[in-house]
């Protein structure tokens, strides 16, 4: 995990941002089953901007917060300038996408404790 990336932790939430504060001028939201927040939250970084890099001023904020044995995803980020029209519905696209979920869920899957 790179020191460029911000990780705000409160109880049962992680927020991963590049800037401070967390600002989201754009969301998109889902829920996966119960897994490690901070691998989720940066494989889904990592695959909304592969999708979204080229809007100009476009920094990926991501929010996971457990709610019993899910986790609640917000995705989004801050946009220096305009915030295209169709920038939710690509977000969304990439939390969609069965499979990355696949993919994100696997990678963060909670593993028992081995001595």
């Amino acid at each position: 995990m790179s020191a460029r990336w911000h990780i705000l932790r409160t109880e049962g939430s992680l927020t991963l941002c590049r800037q401070l504060p967390p600002r989201f001028d754009v969301t998109a939201h889902t829920e996966l089953p119960l897994a490690d927040s901070a691998k989720v939250a940066h494989q889904i970084r990592q695959d909304m901007w592969r999708a979204v890099q080229k809007v100009r001023g476009f920094s990926p904020v991501v929010t996971v917060t457990q709610l019993g044995d899910t986790l609640h995803v917000v995705a989004g980020g801050r946009v220096n300038g305009a915030v295209p029209d169709t920038l939710s519905a690509k977000i969304l696209s990439v939390l969609e996408n069965p499979e990355k979920r696949a993919r994100w869920v696997r990678h963060a899957q909670r593993r028992p404790r081995t001595q």
